[in-house]
């Protein structure tokens, strides 16, 4: 999956907790094994390796997945999309060797693969069938969320009634700290990512943030995110980090970068028509915009 996951539980006393701990992790490897493109014999790379060939059964798990990604491409018009994977990489390189943007022509031939509406799917058989040969699905911008998501879930059917997840930044929480507070979460600064410039307190919510200050290029003193439109083929701009707040882990990772892609206006006009999501916004100048109903500290 690529990411690298810190559990924290409350427990009697410490080996206990670190027997909830294992399952958790076992978990993550258990969705990792099945949804990574890292493997050629993956559920993912079977669907992708006959693409346009013919549709593949996967698990109802993984069926399941696809089907609520749809739904998420469908209601953010396209800005998530787990067809983003046939994107052609061969002219975005974010290992800072990249000295000048592709033209608009050039970028768009790179995106012209991704359609979530051709990803057709069978329920019935539980098979998805991806419509044009060369496409390709991946789960880079929803997996650690369901993993995160998956893992707490284990851990409440073994009555922990308390703990974190986190998954290289986005994470989910439950339950009180042993003091009985809730716990507090640092929002990330997006001009120093290691510090945070707000906190809020929380339980049984999740929380993700997408920025600009996780991988990107500069070129001629501008600085361009690895967030690349997938209806343009072109980074965004205008925005440094987009945090979500959701019920579940699955969805706050969903929605986070999709959110930065539609822009401010856009994107909180969306999430203020969901209930029980929220957003922070930071753009290039620094300038914090927020959803209803958020209380920055």
């Amino acid at each position: 999956m690529g990411n690298s996951f810190t559990i924290t539980v409350v427990a009697e006393n410490q080996r206990t907790g670190n027997g909830y701990i294992n399952l958790a992790v076992d978990e993550i490897r258990r969705i990792e094994k099945l949804l990574t493109t890292y493997k050629e014999d993956s559920q993912t790379n079977l669907i992708n390796d006959n693409a346009g060939i013919r549709p593949v059964s996967v698990d109802l798990e993984v069926f399941n997945l696809i089907e609520r990604s749809i739904g998420i491409s469908a209601i953010t018009q396209g800005a998530f999309d787990i067809s983003y994977g046939s994107i052609d990489k061969s002219l975005w390189n974010f290992d800072k060797s990249m000295a000048k943007l592709p033209d608009a022509r050039t970028a768009l031939k790179m995106v012209h693969l991704i359609n979530y509406r051709n990803i057709i799917l069978d329920r019935e058989n539980t098979a998805v069938y991806l419509r044009e040969k060369g496409m390709r699905i991946g789960f880079g911008g929803i997996g650690k969320g369901y993993a995160a998501e998956m893992a707490k879930q284990v851990l409440l059917r073994h009555n922990v009634q308390s703990g974190i997840i986190n998954a290289s930044g986005d994470l989910c929480a439950w339950g009180l700290q042993p003091n009985g507070q809730k716990w507090t979460i640092g929002v990330a600064d997006p001009e120093w990512p290691n510090a945070a410039f707000s906190y809020m307190e929380i339980s049984d919510r999740a929380v993700a943030t997408s920025g600009n200050y996780e991988k990107y290029i500069t070129i001629d003193g501008k600085k361009y995110s690895h967030t690349i439109d997938p209806k343009t083929g072109l980074p965004i701009t205008g925005i440094k980090s987009v945090t979500i707040i959701a019920p579940n882990a699955e969805f706050a990772d969903a929605m986070a970068t999709p959110i930065a892609v539609m822009g401010i206006k856009a994107g909180l006009f969306l999430i203020d028509q969901i209930p029980d999501l929220y957003c922070i916004i930071i753009d290039e100048g620094n300038k914090i915009y927020t959803s209803k109903n958020i209380n920055l500290k």
